[in-house]
């Protein structure tokens, strides 16, 4: 399999990951993620189940995300999405990087940040 394959192929498993977790299917996580995946976001945990767990009790669990754009690449697919979390807090700016190893999740990466006021950001931040 070539890397533009494995990139089209990763990218597609992400994209319906995306979708099924956004819609609140927060168990997709468990055919998509590895059982010693990696975690490298301060205070999430690794592990496949541990970080479930903690993700269900998260803001982004019961957040509207709205995807803006999608990077693939051989084995890294990166996210940039909309993150409005249901308890009224300001919306969020995310970045994902998932990196995946024979279709399953090994690793992942974020950057969030709230979403300034649009007259701090004049070009728009998506």
């Amino acid at each position: 399999m070539t890397n533009t394959d494995t990139a089209t192929r990763n990218k597609e498993l992400i994209l319906r990951g995306f979708t099924e977790f956004a819609a609140g299917h927060i168990e997709v996580l468990r055919t998509l993620l590895h059982d010693d995946f990696i975690e490298h976001s301060p205070g999430n945990p690794s592990g496949r189940d541990a970080f479930i767990d903690f993700i269900a009790q998260a803001p982004v669990a019961s957040a509207r995300l709205e995807l803006v754009r999608v990077i693939a690449d051989a084995e890294y697919v990166v996210l940039h999405y909309r993150m409005a979390p249901s308890d009224g807090r300001p919306d969020m700016a995310v970045v994902d990087i998932w990196r995946l190893v024979d279709g399953k999740i090994v690793e992942h990466w974020d950057v969030v940040q709230p979403v300034p006021a649009a007259a701090q950001i004049p070009h728009g931040m998506f």
